[in-house]
């Protein structure tokens, strides 16, 4: 009987505790996630989302959509879709049939909702054909620690705000289209690992010392130039290839003594890679391949770390000897090496000659580009400084030759009005008379009109003691009889 009741007793526990101590969310917590739904046009993953009776925490947990809850509100929310943007080698910020979210879509709506759920940790939404630029309003997420919105059609520039949320740690937005400069200040120094691989972003030289905290930084297949960026020391993975990097590796690298993986493949760097690249305690993985590093690795010493597993060095101008432990008969390595000019036979080597042809090639290239840069900068700005002088010059000419010949016009008519007797006070309200006439027939009601038998009269026949001056809209002639004529209504 005991046996009996403790059994009950065990199969009971777990009901009671899904019962009284149900989890579910808070009703604009549901909403939210009902609203996303809408928002994502309804994907196949989300049909399990029935409605607002839906036990949203209760749902198990797949490959294409996992929530967890905790206190009432969703703290992980991850969403795989099936709307890869790597498919896509161009995008141009429109909506694209199957590939994109429809028209109607609106990423700042889509933002605002999400920004309702205010303890969300994790943040996964892959390949769900989201696009447009990335809202500021994404740091209204501040408990966010990992957030990766890779694989979709996200352009534009970094929002500066991701540099407010502390506790991010993990940002990964790879394969988007990213092509605004990388501005490192933009993230907060707590980041661990940092992932932008395949988007277009474009800069100069850059400095991640300030994230002291970061392990693993993804910058490849962008389209970044100039020297190698600085690193922290505390890197563990460094992917940089495929990009437009020139230069010698820094002196810096070689104090990355706890780095596993670095890879600077397919970019344009010169010189003789550094022996310590190969010797590092942990490093396990070195790609330095596809570049135009040149030289003897036999004038170094040269001894390969313990861990060391996977080496390319193909495709460059080293000469010389290939070092004893990069053999690839010695241990369990992996030792790619074609496509250099090395004293091995048999093994894909370029003769010694267009090694060093190439590497003069490559010489006055990089001095060309870095002369045609520096013209083309010069050439630029004489262009600008010169074309502002000439609008300079004809602002200056048109607007002083309207002064000259306003200034000359009502010097001549006051010269020829003087002679016949009248004072400047009324030359000045002559030209009242004017502009006022001038703004009548723009906006202000119409004036009286007057026969020409009344004008004779007026003026004494045109008389030249009435005649005040010449304007734009012909001779200004000052009434002198006002027999019939009101002269308010004159001067109207």
């Amino acid at each position: 009987m005991e046996n009996h009741s403790l059994f009950f007793i065990l199969l009971w526990l777990p009901w009671s505790f899904f019962i009284l101590g149900d989890p579910q969310l808070l009703n604009s917590q549901t909403q939210a996630l009902l609203q996303l739904k809408k928002h994502l046009e309804y994907p196949k993953q989300l049909d399990i989302w029935y409605d607002r009776r839906t036990m949203f925490c209760f749902l198990p947990p797949s490959s294409k959509v996992n929530i967890s809850c905790e206190f009432h509100s969703v703290t992980e929310l991850k969403i795989m879709g099936d709307k890869p943007s790597i498919e896509v080698t161009d995008f141009h910020g429109f909506p694209i049939p199957n590939q994109t979210l429809s028209v109607s879509f609106s990423m700042d709506s889509f933002v605002t909702t999400l920004t309702r759920l205010t303890s969300l940790k994790v943040l996964s939404l892959v390949s769900l054909g989201i696009w447009g630029p990335l809202p500021n309003k994404i740091h209204r997420l501040s408990s966010l620690e990992c957030l990766d919105l890779s694989s979709n059609f996200l352009f534009g520039s970094i929002p500066p705000k991701v540099s407010t949320m502390v506790k991010i740690q993990t940002l990964v937005l790879d394969d988007n289209f990213f092509n605004d400069t990388v501005h490192v200040f933009d993230f907060t120094s707590n980041l661990t690992s940092l992932s932008l691989k395949n988007n277009k972003l474009k800069q100069g030289p850059l400095d991640f010392t300030s994230l002291t905290h970061l392990k693993v930084l993804d910058l490849s297949g962008n389209r970044l130039y100039s020297h190698l960026p600085t690193i922290p020391k505390g890197l563990i993975m460094v992917s940089l290839n495929r990009n437009s990097f020139n230069g010698e590796i820094p002196t810096q690298y070689t104090l990355l003594t706890h780095l596993q993986h670095l890879d600077i493949s397919f970019n344009s760097l010169i010189g003789i890679p550094p022996a310590s690249l190969f010797s590092f305690p942990n490093i396990s993985s070195l790609n330095l391949a596809s570049n135009m590093l040149s030289g003897s690795l036999g004038y170094y010493n040269l001894t390969c770390g313990n861990n060391l597993e996977f080496v390319d060095i193909s495709d460059n101008r080293l000469t010389g000897s290939l070092p004893s432990c990069l053999n690839s008969e010695s241990g369990n390595k992996v030792v790619n090496f074609s496509g250099n000019c090395l004293s091995i036979d048999h093994h894909h080597q370029h003769p010694l000659s267009y090694c060093r042809d190439e590497v003069h090639k490559d010489q006055s290239t990089q001095n060309a580009n870095g002369l045609g840069v520096s013209i083309s900068l010069i050439v630029g700005i004489v262009v600008i400084i010169v074309l502002l002088g000439i609008a300079f010059v004809i602002i200056c000419r048109h607007y002083c030759h309207r002064r000259i010949s306003e200034q000359h016009l009502l010097h001549k008519s006051v010269h020829e009005n003087s002679a016949t007797g009248f004072s400047s006070e009324i030359l000045n309200n002559a030209r009242y008379i004017s502009e006022t006439t001038k703004l009548g027939t723009q906006s202000l009601p119409p004036c009286r009109s007057f026969t020409l038998e009344e004008l004779n009269e007026a003026t004494n026949n045109f008389d030249n003691s009435a005649f005040l001056g010449e304007g734009s809209y012909g001779k200004l002639f000052l009434p002198l009889v006002f027999t019939t004529i009101d002269q308010s209504s004159m001067y109207d």
